[in-house]
């Protein structure tokens, strides 16, 4: 199976130390495979665990992973230590008393005292959630894999019906090389002749070995060789599947050249006609295979 460079997956959970958590995954095509997180504070230490999943699942592609907690029912309530509180207030009283002060204190004054009001930390424990975040970071993993094979099959139909219209390329120019050697023979005979003019008759032999010379050089028959031979190994990596991008994008190269050599040899208005058509189609397969990882 063909996969895609790019793909979605997400997977969120609200069990965790009353947090809910939620993992997404991005993938967009990249030449190689390089990995951007967003875990904040809390889970950063889990970076290398995460680079490591991604890596066992994906050999290319930008992939972004987003880690996002947040805690269920809004923020954490604080709580007062009214023990603490009551032994403040009985020394403070104390001291006034010594010092012949009024015993008097502003509850906002008591509760600023360390101790008293408590606030639970807006944080979750990484480390407990550990288990539970690379659970979700798999699900998202999969879900994402399964959307960039998705896309692959797309991608697959698309470059086979590129390779079908190039291979029809092929086959027109093999047609048509005879008549195009057969109307370069005759306006090199009718050249020469208007040159050389009747004092100076061009023999069979003289002709023959022009005509041998130009034929070398309008020549295709190899470029259309090596033309069908990619085309047919391109059909292989298809039907074999599986990470074959780079070989791909090398193939496809590949075929440009061949392409383009036989525009540049067969001086022909139909051939040349021909040959901008093929490389459109050349040009969209060089295009879909940078996004086959």
């Amino acid at each position: 199976m063909l996969r895609s460079m790019t793909g979605f997956g997400a997977s969120s959970s609200e069990a965790e130390q009353g947090f809910a958590l939620r993992v997404e995954v991005r993938s967009v095509n990249h030449r190689h495979l390089t990995i951007k997180t967003r875990l904040g504070d809390d889970f950063s230490a889990l970076e290398p665990d995460i680079e490591a999943r991604v890596r066992a699942a994906c050999e290319r592609g930008s992939v972004s992973v987003h880690l996002s907690a947040e805690r269920v029912g809004g923020a954490a309530r604080a709580r007062v230590d009214r023990e603490a509180a009551r032994r403040y207030l009985d020394e403070l009283r104390g001291l006034a008393g010594e010092l012949g002060l009024a015993p008097e204190l502003p509850l906002a004054s008591l509760l600023a005292l360390p101790g008293v009001l408590a606030t639970p930390s807006d944080g979750v424990d990484a480390e407990g959630a550990r288990a539970a975040v690379l659970a979700l970071l798999d699900q998202a993993l999969e879900r994402m894999l399964a959307m960039r094979a998705t896309e692959g099959t797309a991608l697959a139909a698309d470059l086979r019906k590129n390779a079908a219209a190039t291979a029809r390329f092929v086959e027109r120019v093999e047609k048509r090389m005879p008549t195009v050697v057969r109307g370069h023979k005759g306006a090199l005979q009718k050249r020469i002749q208007e040159l050389s003019g009747a004092r100076h008759p061009v023999t069979p032999a003289d002709l023959a070995r022009e005509v041998a010379l130009l034929s070398d050089r309008l020549d295709v028959s190899e470029e259309l060789e090596r033309l069908k031979s990619h085309l047919t190994q391109l059909e292989g990596l298809l039907a074999r599947g599986g990470r074959i991008g780079r070989q791909l994008d090398f193939l496809v190269q590949e075929i440009f050249r061949e392409v383009n050599t036989i525009g540049s040899k067969c001086s022909d208005a139909k051939v040349a006609h021909w040959v901008v058509e093929a490389k459109t189609h050349v040009e969209r397969l060089r295009e879909q295979v940078q996004n086959v990882e």
